[in-house]
């Protein structure tokens, strides 16, 4: 069993003997999510690969936080936010603007980047470097920004 799977049953342990409710049901979703993905496939994830599950996970928290502000549901906002807490509890640091910008920087410098067309080849190399410590999708639009004439 990976490291990452350990941590969080043990969590749900600490969680049910603390009478934790809000808590044991966050992190049963996790548990839930990565069970269902290694039958799916047939396979035991490791820690990298739960890790896609949890960002995931906070992805479509971070998704719903934001509908149900627009639909003004404060009550579920507030639910949603406390599932995230707790599912970020096993994402890594993120990395900040800077740090963020000289991976980015470092990468272009290392494969010789120059133009869009490099886009796939960047982001296969700095996705297997930031896995999990940033959003993808910024990193896309800062490589984006630093490619385009």
């Amino acid at each position: 069993m990976s490291a990452l799977k350990t941590r969080i049953t043990d969590d749900m342990k600490s969680a049910m003997k603390a009478g934790d409710k809000g808590g044991l049901k966050a992190i049963r979703m996790i548990l839930q999510a990565v069970k269902q993905r290694e039958i799916d496939e047939r396979i035991e994830l490791d820690d990298g690969q739960i890790l896609t599950v949890i960002q995931k996970m906070v992805k479509q928290r971070l998704d719903s936080i934001s509908q149900f502000s627009a639909a003004d549901r404060q009550d579920l906002v507030k639910i949603e936010q406390a599932e995230l807490a707790i599912i970020n509890n096993y994402m890594p640091p993120q990395l900040s603007e800077s740090e963020l910008q000289t991976a980015v920087d470092k990468a272009i410098a290392d494969t010789g980047a120059n133009s869009m067309a490099d886009i796939g080849r960047l982001m296969g190399l700095l996705k297997n470097q930031l896995q999990g410590k940033a959003d993808m999708g910024k990193v896309s639009s800062l490589i984006r920004s630093k490619l385009s004439p």
